[in-house]
């Protein structure tokens, strides 16, 4: 019998997200007799532990008794069990400062880590990733923050909604203002900005109509990589060439910022990526993007004035264009910036079941398999020892 193990998330502050829903688990274990599924009790939880009991999913605090041991968020290096396989967003491949200890703690504990973000199909696609509930909450709180500032309109809070069906309702008669958006990107971030889009009944406009055009209407345009970035010799893009020398590559997103009232960042970035824009950009009188919702949220990257991260209990932050620094939201002569790291935790029971779907169907069976690639290719560290696709990271873990 093979024992499945739902953590509570324990990071602060506290994310609401699961890995499978009480149906999925039941789905799972009525189609799987060889697996059983124990649920921790979690009161922040967004299904409640009831929901999982009426299931029939088992609840307990101890897990020792499971070999794989599910989460969402980073695992707080107290709280590991010796031993155990986990899966989650560890937030480590990079070497990122403030998860040293976590790997170092997984490593001594002789833990087996297989992180989500690491987990691709053959064309090295991820598999898993909230991104389209971080666009879909990501585009409802950039233009919820136009309508604060411009005090036009006003939209109700995603947090404030129990599910995604209901935030729609929100969304019946809402009659927005003449406004051009502009959305960067063309992956799962994108899709759900898109989603806000058509369900507001924002018309889309091609780039080149929408940079010299004004309407009576909201509209917006997208700009994927091929159409943001060109190679600096021939003014040219290349997928496989632009991830593997971006710095070669020249922006050309400035045009759109004399035409934009919101961008909404969904780009894929790192720092040899040129930014969007630059501050002396930002303080010329022709920026006219009033607000950024900055959905990717890299602090000092696509977008600079991005001055680190949002909450959802505080989502807004202004920028003075001239002196650089961070003011109250909603000000005349700032920009707005929303930048909220943890986006799908205000859609979670949407984002938990769209998760533990894509779970169900591309590696619940890879975790029944005594051996398989797409695992061991997301493996970090294997019973305490880094494997040997992630052995550089073993200067991070050793110091």
């Amino acid at each position: 019998m093979l024992q499945i193990g739902l953590i509570r998330e324990e990071k602060q502050p506290h994310d609401n997200r699961v890995a499978f829903t009480p149906l999925q688990c039941q789905w799972i274990t009525r189609n799987y007799p060889q697996v059983n599924i124990t649920v921790q009790p979690s009161d922040w939880r967004c299904f409640k532990n009831d929901e999982y009991l009426k299931a029939g999913v088992t609840l307990s605090e101890d897990l020792s008794h499971c070999q794989i041991l599910l989460g969402i968020k980073e695992v707080p290096p107290e709280k590991l069990l010796a031993g155990k396989t986990y899966l989650f967003f560890s937030h480590t491949r990079k070497k990122q400062p403030q998860n040293q200890h976590l790997l170092q703690t997984i490593l001594q504990k002789n833990i087996t880590l297989i992180d989500y973000e690491c987990l691709v199909h053959e064309d090295g696609q991820r598999i898993l990733g909230f991104g389209f509930f971080a666009g879909v909450v990501g585009a409802h709180n950039g233009i919820l923050t136009y309508g604060k500032k411009t005090r036009t309109f006003s939209l109700t809070p995603v947090h404030e909604c129990h599910d995604f069906k209901e935030l729609i309702n929100h969304y019946f008669g809402t009659k927005l203002p003449p406004l051009k958006i502009a959305i960067t990107g063309s992956g799962r971030v994108a899709a759900g900005t898109l989603e806000v889009m058509g369900l507001l009944g924002i018309k889309y406009i091609p780039p080149e109509e929408y940079l010299i055009n004004n309407y009576a209407y909201p509209v917006y345009t997208q700009l994927k990589a091929g159409e943001l970035y060109l190679r600096r010799t021939d003014k040219t893009y290349s997928r496989e060439d632009f991830h593997l020398h971006p710095d070669k590559y020249d922006c050309r997103f400035l045009p759109f910022v004399t035409a934009t009232d919101i961008l909404m960042n969904g780009i894929y970035w790192d720092e040899r990526i040129a930014p969007l824009f630059t501050w002396t950009d930002l303080a010329k009188d022709n920026f006219r993007i009033k607000v950024i919702a900055d959905i990717t949220d890299d602090t000092n990257g696509s977008v600079p004035s991005n001055l680190g991260d949002s909450t959802i209990e505080d989502p807004v932050y202004g920028v003075d264009r001239h002196t650089h620094l961070k003011t109250a939201p909603y000000l005349s002569d700032t920009v707005d910036m929303m930048c909220v790291s943890n986006l799908p935790n205000e859609l979670p029971r949407d984002a938990s079941q769209y998760f533990g779907d894509q779970l169900m169907k591309y590696v619940f069976d890879e975790l029944l398999k005594e051996h398989s690639d797409t695992l061991h290719n997301a493996t970090i560290a294997q019973q305490g020892h880094l494997t040997e696709r992630f052995s550089y990271l073993q200067d991070y873990a050793d110091l």
